[in-house]
């Protein structure tokens, strides 16, 4: 019988893998803390209705990469394939539409073609701040995503900015650029032209190289912002210049769904060889009202994890080595170890403790192995004794490192691990 394998776009994320998984989401999680942002926890089973509506029927996330199916009560289910539409439903389902700042970080699903740092299951990672309306909350939300990304060691970042006015700027801008396309209807590619009617500000989108050196020549947006909208827009980049925050203004930025307004921005790095997109974020003004709350401002924005594993460096592979291995062996000696482990455990040492029941020379070998920085060692004749003898692992001079400690007098081996184990600390 052949073994069953996981499914294409899927993968494994293994032990020595999830190191730098975990690295990277610590230092995310604790600059986040720092920022006063909340985590918020979401299902990852929706019903479809959410997305149709918060995303749109015309997206092509919507219209052919959602995991969809009916349950046994017959309802339309869907595969969360993105986060905001499911934290803006908990916030109006919970009362919560008063000012929030909100994190989320979970796995997310997209039937596309699996890539480098893509897969059908991914993992997304995003900042939402809620009941936000003021342009302060656009520049404090941008450094986050900068600042997080910085201290990553992301090299080559470049933030790229845009604004796409109020409603009623975009409305008269739409009918300028629907007379524009159907003059050059014929000059886009295919997938565009099925925009056209359906979702036009998603051409600028378009991977398409002749699409996109046409649309060099449509009219732009912020030309048709009103001087409130073009205010606004100024303030956000004398507030970006002031803070030392490099940006370039990408006037093709867009975001093709209606409830997007004024700020939209994307960082890119160079370092994958291209200009990869790490981050993009926009204000939705418009998407909490259309999802049935009150007219709520808010703006967000989502980083994929697995980009950042590509982008993020080798040293982020690193897992703390293990401080103690108690060697074992015998009835008695074994019970001690296993109490000593848990107390040596609550002190924030890294302890292994060796369950093998192998000869005393095969558990130092595993405590080589593992390269541990010191080891206990429980035998026999110091269970009888309560007592157990600790020392550096692989340490010449160990007359000068090693100890008989009694299990009475546990003080003892707090003081041995602070004067010869440098990573100590007490939590």
């Amino acid at each position: 019988m052949d073994n069953l394998k996981n499914l294409r776009g899927t993968v494994d994320i293994l032990p020595s893998q999830l190191i730098k998984w975990q690295n990277i989401e610590n230092i995310i999680k604790l600059q986040l803390s720092r920022s006063s942002v909340k985590e918020i926890r979401t299902p990852i089973l929706e019903m479809t209705e959410l997305f149709s509506r918060g995303i749109g029927e015309n997206t092509d996330v919507v219209s052919k990469e959602m995991y969809t199916f009916k349950d046994r009560g017959d309802r339309s289910c869907t595969m969360r394939p993105e986060g905001t539409a499911s934290v803006v439903r908990a916030v109006i389902n919970n009362g919560l539409l008063s000012q929030q700042k909100l994190w989320y970080l979970g796995p997310m699903f997209r039937y596309e073609r699996p890539q480098a740092g893509r897969q059908r299951q991914f993992h997304q990672f995003g900042v939402e701040f809620i009941g936000y309306e003021n342009y302060r909350s656009d520049v404090e939300i941008i450094c986050l995503a900068w600042d997080i990304l910085q201290k990553l060691g992301i090299k080559d970042l470049n933030l790229e900015l845009n604004s796409l006015g109020n409603s009623k700027d975009r409305q008269i801008y739409h009918k300028f650029f629907l007379e524009w396309l159907k003059k050059n209807y014929s000059l886009l590619d295919i997938d565009s032209q099925k925009r056209v009617d359906k979702n036009p500000m998603r051409i600028f989108d378009s991977k398409n190289k002749d699409t996109i050196r046409i649309l060099e020549e449509a009219p732009r947006l912020i030309d048709f912002l009103s001087n409130e909208s073009l205010k606004r827009y100024s303030q956000i980049k004398e507030q970006l210049d002031f803070l030392n925050i490099p940006f370039k203004e990408n006037f093709s930025l867009v975001r093709g769904l209606d409830y997007y307004t004024h700020t939209a921005f994307e960082i890119t790095s160079g370092s994958l060889g291209s200009q990869a997109t790490v981050c993009g974020g926009g204000r939705y003004d418009n998407l909490i009202e259309l999802m049935g709350g009150k007219r709520t401002p808010a703006i967000g924005f989502a980083i994929g994890l697995e980009r950042l594993l590509l982008l993020a460096g080798d040293e982020y592979e690193s897992d703390r080595i293990v401080d103690i291995y108690i060697v074992n062996q015998g009835q008695k000696a074994e019970n001690l170890a296993i109490d000593l482990s848990r107390r040596l455990r609550d002190l924030n040492i890294i302890t292994e403790l060796d369950i093998s029941c192998a000869s005393f020379s095969k558990q130092l070998k595993k405590a080589n192995k593992l390269k541990a920085k010191s080891i206990i060692i429980i035998g026999e004749e110091e269970a009888i004794k309560k007592e157990f003898l600790v020392r550096l692992f692989n340490e010449n001079d160990q007359d000068n490192k090693q100890k008989t400690i009694s299990f009475d007098n546990f003080g003892e081996l707090e003081n041995w691990v602070k004067t010869n184990l440098k990573t100590y600390s007490r939590k």
